[in-house]
């Protein structure tokens, strides 16, 4: 029987682990990032990979670091013959890369060369790509430039958000692993070089990215919305001019749902504002607000948000 190393942390690295599991593939051991402050507690809390292994009595492993020998040594003694890693979060070196028999393999969230590193998902959409996919890389101690076994593509939805695209990614990449792992390990599978002409990087996404500057083209804007849907939340600050708000200082707005439709005006001028919409003049074309949330208040469609706050011939900073 295969013996499987899994690492990962988060939901998308669970569907991988759980599809494992359901394949009677189950692990000798996880690995997973050491529970993290959450919440507005701030409790600490296992990570989903974590909270899932427990359940189905699979040893778990948090190391701060993989760069410990003793870490190491704990890995080798579990003779593993693959480490299959998913949205993990801590570098592999090369001496752990070197223990399982058939290598690690990593479970990525993009048509590689296309969207190394930490945010895929949220970098194919503001790219305004209509597909992306999930690779399965034979991991080397650069980032995400291992060569590629296979790669399973999807087309990305005129509206989706990143918070979908994750959950239908997250899905693939547990079938496609499950599909392919057999012919992988018996070398029936040839990983591919990756073309590094064709390779781009997406960064980790920072809570200032989300800040909406009208001055950018709608089309962009909308984009940006459904990047950062549902981390960081895309947000603006209302105005001054702002009609009966009652908020000072003046509130921290989140858009959830966004459309680029035609108008002009000055940047950041609120051209409609009531019932029947909100939209806001941008660089290039106007954005309309579908879905907003105020501080303290759930999401509200933007009929809803005109009851709450008005921006009637505001200019939105």
């Amino acid at each position: 029987m295969t013996r499987v190393i899994f690492a990962g942390t988060p939901d998308f690295a669970l569907a991988s682990l759980m599809a494992l599991v359901e394949a009677g593939r189950t692990p000798v051991a996880v690995l997973t990032q050491p529970d993290r402050p959450a919440g507005r507690g701030k409790k600490l809390t296992a990570s989903p990979v974590k909270q899932y292994a427990e359940q189905q009595g699979i040893p778990v492993m948090q190391p701060v670091t993989l760069r410990d020998d003793a870490v190491a040594a704990e890995l080798e003694a579990l003779r593993p013959d693959v480490m299959i890693v998913a949205a993990y979060g801590l570098i592999l070196p090369q001496n752990v890369l070197d223990i399982p028999t058939h290598g690690c393999l990593n479970v990525h969230a993009s048509a590689l060369p296309r969207w190394r590193g930490a945010a895929p998902i949220q970098a194919a959409i503001l790219a305004g790509d209509a597909s992306t996919g999930i690779s399965l890389m034979a991991m080397t101690a650069g980032l995400d430039c291992g060569p590629v076994f296979h790669t399973e593509e999807i087309d990305i939805g005129v509206d989706e958000t990143a918070g979908e695209l994750h959950d239908r990614l997250a899905a693939l990449g547990g079938n496609t692993l499950c599909t392919n792992l057999d012919a992988i390990l018996a070398g029936k599978l040839t990983a591919a070089l990756q073309d590094e002409t064709l390779a781009t990087y997406a960064p980790k996404i920072e809570k200032q990215d989300a800040a909406i500057d009208w001055s950018l083209p709608a089309a962009e804007l909308a984009r940006r919305v459904r990047a950062y849907n549902p981390f960081p939340g895309c947000f603006f600050f209302g105005a001054a001019s702002a009609v009966n708000s009652g908020l000072k200082p003046l509130p921290r707005i989140k858009v959830w749902r966004a459309t680029a439709v035609e108008g002009s005006a000055e940047t950041g001028t609120v051209l409609q504002s009531d019932r029947d919409g909100i939209i806001v003049a941008c660089g290039t074309g106007a954005l309309r607000l579908d879905e907003l949330q105020l501080p303290g208040k759930r999401r509200a469609t933007a009929q809803e948000f005109a009851g709450q706050l008005d921006l009637s011939g505001a200019g939105l900073d």
